[in-house]
């Protein structure tokens, strides 16, 4: 793939056309599995807005790790993935926040492995948490009352068609 169709040549303007921060979003290990493995165009727009700085992506070093360690087993591993290129777009569209997020007192993950993605969202005041896990999926509405959206990729593509049209 010809890396320069992934470069975007200028900084998209908020939707509201102010200079405003673009918002963060945190991606669960499932999505970027769906990205990066198996080239899953249903995750398509969110990638898209990712690389062109629509949404800035935000992770920590210990996801970078739980999706190695996810590749290296199961189902993932079967489709021999390619590391060195999940490592390069891991380096170039994530944006690694790195001091560890305090953990959230009332938001609490029923599988500890996925409380790391929770607590970033709200640590650094991620707009959305993508993901296809159950156990996260299962906090949304407990999330939204503090602000943070989490939702599949479907659902965060259906809302930001809505939002466009009703712009």
């Amino acid at each position: 793939m010809d890396s320069s169709h992934n470069t975007p040549t200028m900084t998209p303007v908020a939707p509201d056309a102010t200079n405003a921060a673009p918002p963060k979003v945190v991606i669960d290990t499932q999505v970027i599995m769906d990205w990066m493995v198996f080239k899953n165009q249903s995750v398509a727009p969110l990638i898209l807005a990712v690389q062109s700085q629509t949404l800035i992506w935000i992770g920590l070093a210990a996801m970078k790790a739980e999706l190695l360690h996810v590749l290296g087993r199961g189902i993932a591993a079967r489709y021999d993935p390619d590391l060195v290129f999940i490592e390069q777009e891991f380096a170039r569209w994530c944006r690694l926040i790195d001091r560890e997020p305090l953990p959230a007192i009332r938001l609490v993950c029923r599988d500890k492995d996925d409380q790391m993605f929770i607590d970033l969202a709200l640590a650094e005041q991620a707009s959305f948490l993508i993901s296809r896990d159950r156990a996260v999926l299962a906090l949304a509405k407990r999330a939204r009352r503090v602000g943070l959206a989490i939702m599949t990729p479907e659902a965060w593509l259906k809302q930001q068609a809505s939002n466009a049209l009703a712009a």
